[in-house]
This record gives structure tokens, sequence and C-alpha cells, in this order.
């Protein structure tokens, strides 16, 4: 261990490097003992292969019996600190990486970064997107506005709606865009749906959507707004998610921004990513690459640290085996649906080319049952059972 805590002096480490190593140095004195009960094999020669070897060292090898309880909080700390050195170090590549290593990259990673999910999210937006968020019912409006809901039938919502950057946090956003989605509307329609989008396209969207918080006590903040540009033009607009935003802005080497810094984001994110050579260069030689062309903007969500709990963690993964009602279970909270909610999320259902026309012609008993909580699908497959 003691040979791996010193490693990173005789790399060829950058500023930014350099003082990553030192506050990781930092908090990892203060449980060495600890860490040099750790057996370490591995020495690798890179930063980034360090970070992970001391994440894995100091996470997954560490006897915890022997930790006292004031140590935790270090111990969460230094897992924090590599966490986000390792996003760093894998963001601050896509300055300098051709397309080939940028897609190989991710394919490499799709399993760790749920990509196949991730990928049917950013299809499903696709095919929204030209609706106002007025006219989408309120389950499609979560899934374009990045936060997770009960609501979304996993049958129907095969995905997380907060992969690429979830704002789940911004409350006040999400009541805004509840009360008054037409004025989010008046927003986005600044910005085209195909072709050029300009600085003069998004100066005009800032000003419409600072317009939606007229008269509320609510703030515009940046996030959310992000969230909303990079759904309807994914090939443009770059997510940022506050929680990994220090990541993100020391790899494009800028200073941090803040919820307010909407001129910067144009400039210094939107911009940036832009003149970079793989997004220049992006092109499509097989089916997958051409999925991750027409959402070139949202790559480098796929940058961030992941490892084998990541996608475990979708919400989506977790509705689905989130254990199934009984009679028993009285008390608990049913999720209802609103009648056209139902409706749509039902007729989506119905299209399909495997559904039998008798199973069609119980429509409203299908609808009736959905309104109440059930889910498509369970609804879709009882009605089966019944009557064949």
């Amino acid at each position: 261990m003691k040979k791996l805590l010193i490693s990173p002096s005789k790399m060829a480490l950058g500023e930014q490097e350099s003082q990553i190593y030192q506050n990781i140095l930092k908090q990892a004195s203060d449980i060495s003992l600890n860490l040099m009960a750790v057996k370490v094999e591995n020495h690798p020669e890179d930063f980034l292969g360090w970070c992970y070897e001391l994440l894995s060292a100091s996470r997954d090898r560490i006897n915890y019996d022997l930790l006292e309880d004031k140590q935790l909080p270090t111990l969460k700390k230094l897992h924090d600190l590599l966490i986000s050195a390792i996003s760093f170090l894998q963001l601050k590549t896509l300055r300098v990486a051709p397309w080939p290593v940028i897609a190989g990259f991710i394919e490499q990673h799709k399993d760790l970064v749920a990509l196949d999910e991730q990928l049917r999210l950013a299809k499903y937006i696709a095919a929204i997107k030209s609706q106002s968020l007025k006219e989408m019912i309120p389950e499609d409006r979560l899934a374009f506005s990045g936060k997770h809901s009960a609501s979304l039938d996993p049958s129907s919502y095969n995905f997380d709606v907060e992969w690429f950057a979830s704002t789940k946090n911004a409350k006040g956003f999400h009541q805004m865009l509840s009360d008054l989605p037409g004025a989010f509307d008046e927003a986005l329609a600044h910005i085209p749906l195909e072709g050029e989008v300009t600085q003069e396209h998004y100066q005009h969207f800032m000003v419409a959507y600072f317009m939606a918080f007229n008269g509320s006590d609510e703030k515009p903040t940046l996030a959310p707004a992000t969230r909303l540009l990079a759904m309807r033009r994914p090939d443009v607009f770059t997510p940022i998610v506050n929680s990994k935003l220090d990541a993100l802005c020391a790899a494009l080497g800028i200073t941090k921004l803040n919820n307010r810094d909407f001129e910067r984001y144009w400039q210094d994110v939107v911009e940036a990513i832009h003149s970079m050579p793989w997004f220049k260069m992006a092109s499509a030689a097989n089916e997958l690459e051409q999925s991750l062309v027409e959402i070139k903007a949202l790559l480098p969500s796929f940058f961030y640290y992941a490892d084998k709990s990541t996608a475990d963690n979708s919400n989506y993964i977790k509705l689905l085996n989130k254990p199934k009602s009984t009679t028993s279970s009285a008390g608990k909270k049913t999720v209802r649906r609103g009648k056209e909610s139902a409706e749509i999320l039902v007729d989506r259902a119905l299209a399909s080319d495997d559904i039998p026309e008798h199973i069609k012609a119980k429509r409203d008993s299908i609808i009736s049952e959905v309104e109440k909580g059930r889910s498509v699908e369970e609804t879709i497959s009882l009605m089966r059972a019944i009557f064949g």
C-alpha cells in the first residue's frame, strides 16, 4: 500500500492532477494504518488507474471492522474525492480524443453506464419532443424534464428518466413546469428542432426562460434549463447536474459555473464541447455509433464515474423489481393516474401488432384498471389470462 500511495509522486502530473493527489493524500493520512493493512498487488503507472486501484482498495478491501466511527466520514470523503478525480480524468480525455476513441470507450463501458437503457430514454424523448410540454401527459413531461415518479409504469417507460441529468431536487422548477408548462414551451420554441442552433437562439430562450419565473418567488436556475435544452436538441446541448459540476468544469479547464451562469454556459460548455475533435468528426460506422451521433452533446454523461452498482441503481430497475402488491398489503399507497394519461399509455400498448382484437375490445376496462394504478402490462396480461 505504501508503494501505491507514493507512486503518483513519480508520475508526470499536471497542476490539476497534483492538487487532486495532495487532497487525496490528506484524507488517506487520517486512515493510513487501516489502509496499510490492505494488500495491493496492482500498481498502475497512470494516475487514472491509480485512482481506480486506491478506490477499490479503500472501499472494497479495507477491513471496516477495524475502523472507528469517527473515521467513517474521512473514508467517505476519500471515496468522493477519488470518484470525482476519475470523472475529471475521463472527461478530460474529451479535449483531445478522436471520435473512434470516444465511441470505443462508451461501447467498452456500455454495461456499467446502462447504455441500452439510456439510449431507450433518448429514443423515447426523440419521439415526443415535437409535442409541446403543455400537450404532454404528466408522465411524458416528467420524462422530458428528468424527474422520476412512481407513476412512471416500467412497462411503458422502460428507462430511468433521470439519466443524463436528474432534476429531482429542483422542486421549484417542477412546480412551475406543472403550473405553467406553456411558459416553458415559449422558451423552448426559440430552439429549432433541426438545423443550426446559434447563440442568438439560445439568448432568446434564456430571456423567455427567465420570463417564465416572473411573478414567482422561485428563481430560474441553470441545471434544469440545460436538461430541457438537451432533451430538445441532444446533438447541441450538454446537460449539467450540480453534483457532477466540479468534475466537468475542471475537465473543461473553466471556473466552476454557478446556478445563474446562463451566459457562461453557452461560451464555456456548449462552444467548448462543439470545438472538440471528436464532436466535429462524429460519424456512424455502425448502428450504435449512429445512435451516439444523434445525441453527441450528451456523450460527456457517459464519462462520469460508473461501477457495477450504477446500472442497478436505475429507478427503472428498482420499479421493475419492486414486489407486486398483494391483498395483504393493505394501507399501501396506490399511485393513481389521470384518465388522459391512462388512455394514452393504454393506446400505445394496444397498438402493438401482437395484441389480439378481442383484447383491444377491452380497452375501456384496461383504462379503468390503469387509472387505479395497475401497470399497463400487468392489466393486459390479466385480460389475456381471463379471455385468452
